[in-house]
């Protein structure tokens, strides 16, 4: 029978037994086998019945539709709603309470590239193996998306937890098997707790958690960290740098310098990089390192990136045929409406895209593959060269430099400085130079600051040299002079040749 039945036919039995004693009493003087009063308390006595009957039904459904609202469907573990509760019931003893809250690191890319359907396969697997882990020794919830939560208590809740959560990120260090396939997902994990000395509310708890979270998120991923109370005055420091941000776009405090790149061979200027620089209202100029990030996280780095894209290309259509080198993020590469308005920035400019190398680094590809391949096809499209920057730091093979197809490899500052120390790291330079050639790419050496880097550099076959020893970044007006200059160098060697031919 279903849900609705059991409610409408007890409803409907007490309506007609209803009627039908309100009729037999209206009728009681014709009728000489009960009196009224009889009919009236077997009525009552029915009406009663029924009244139970639905009763112990509405109770009986109350009590599954509870169980249903405080549950997840999909990993089948208790939700968010569960968590508060028990969180709250928790506080009634004198034990310190302590939670953990769990985010997969790289499920995004599995819906991106596997489906949403081994997404949800993947969910459920992984609520599986977090409560394998808890046992019967906490409580797991799932609160949505990728999210999971653990709740403990106990005089040492804070410090089992933790073993628990160091047990699970030893588990996820492997790839996932599911349905024949290896997904690699870690797990970022913040943890806060409070004693009965200092209780705060389940949303203050579940806040701090998040919080921790966020900070393992930027430590690295795959750890532990317990909320920290200056954890909330870096929040404040971030939020207050996002609105500077904002307010340093709309009041044009950002400026563009470029570095000159230059022929391994001959030391021309053959492109340059242009290079954010953010000087405040108030004098106090702050470093890419500590703004990028912010920007980053906060999305203002979309509207940051055209504002360079713009104005570089702007700038660079009075150097001729020199190449115009510009960083985009990780953010930018995700954000689908990005190469729609590079393409309208080319458009609106006419500078030739032939000549415009925008530069991406490892990170930036590993996070998100599936998204930055199709962005790179449809930026390839227009006919603008992709680099990739700061080779040998991260995380590149030979399988991600083909999948990509970079027109451009530039090495680390970090590799040039390295390989001019030791045999190895030196061996690693030339092999990557190598690799680069057989994959038709061009090679910039990042970084050189003397005169033996550059001719170890230039002996290993690198196309381009960019670093201090050559020239340092400077402003637009600055670049202008040393093209006017070159040009002019080059234009007397070319009378020149031709007087002598002549």
């Amino acid at each position: 029978m279903t849900k609705a039945g059991l409610v409408l036919i007890p409803l409907a039995v007490l309506s007609i037994v209803t009627a039908l004693i309100i009729l037999v009493v209206i009728a009681s003087d014709q009728i000489s086998f009960a009196s009224p009063a009889a009919l009236l308390i077997a009525g009552a006595l029915i009406y009663a019945a029924t009244l139970v009957l639905l009763g112990r039904n509405g109770i009986a459904n109350v009590n599954e539709l509870e169980e249903v609202i405080s549950r997840d469907r999909l990993s089948n573990l208790p939700n968010r709603r569960a968590l508060h509760s028990d969180i709250e019931r928790l506080y009634k003893s004198d034990d310190e309470v302590a939670i953990a809250l769990i985010d997969l690191d790289a499920f995004k890319q599995v819906n991106d590239h596997y489906g949403h359907s081994v997404g949800d396969q993947l969910i459920a697997k992984c609520a599986k193996l977090i409560s394998d882990v808890c046992s019967e020794e906490a409580y797991c919830y799932r609160l949505g998306g990728d999210e999971f939560a653990v709740v403990n208590g106990g005089q040492a809740a804070g410090t089992i937890l933790e073993g628990m959560c160091r047990s699970l990120l030893q588990q996820l260090a492997s790839p996932v098997d599911l349905d024949e396939r290896q997904i690699p997902v870690g797990a970022s994990v913040g943890l806060a707790r409070c004693t009965a000395d200092e209780r705060l509310s389940s949303s203050e708890m579940l806040r701090r958690s998040d919080v921790a979270m966020y900070m393992s998120k930027r430590g690295g991923k795959m750890r532990c960290t317990w909320f920290n109370k200056t954890f909330d005055q870096r929040r404040e420091a971030v939020r207050e740098l996002e609105g500077d941000l904002r307010i340093g776009l709309t009041e044009g405090e950002f400026d563009i310098a470029y570095q000159p790149l230059v022929d391994a061979n001959c030391g021309s200027i053959v492109a340059v990089e242009a290079l954010l620089r953010w000087e405040r209202q108030d004098g106090k100029k702050i470093g890419p390192n500590e703004f990028i990030p912010v920007a980053e996280e906060s999305g203002i780095i979309n509207p940051i990136g055209l504002w360079v894209l713009r104005k570089a290309v702007c700038d660079a259509l009075r150097w001729g045929n020199v190449t115009l080198s510009v960083n985009i993020s990780a953010a930018q590469l995700r954000n689908p409406e990005f190469p729609i308005k590079l393409g309208e920035i080319l458009e609106e400019t006419g500078y030739p895209p032939h000549q415009l190398e925008l530069e991406v680094t490892e990170t930036c590809l590993v996070l998100d593959p599936v998204v930055a391949e199709r962005s790179l096809d449809v930026i390839r499209g227009f006919g603008v060269r992709i680099s990739l920057d700061d080779f040998g730091t991260g995380y590149a093979s030979i399988g991600f430099l083909r999948q990509f197809r970079f027109e451009k490899l530039k090495l680390d500052r970090s590799l040039v400085v390295q390989a001019g120390e030791d045999d190895g790291s030196r061996a690693m330079m030339l092999s990557s130079i190598a690799l680069a050639r057989a994959l038709k790419m061009d090679v910039t050496a990042e970084g050189v600051e003397t005169t033996e880097q550059a001719d170890m550099v230039r002996l290993a076959g690198a196309d381009q040299i960019q670093g201090w020893l050559y020239y340092k970044a400077m402003p637009a007006e600055e670049i202008d002079a040393l093209i006017t200059k070159q040009d002019a160098a080059a234009s007397a060697i070319a009378n020149s040749n031709g007087e002598q031919a002549a």
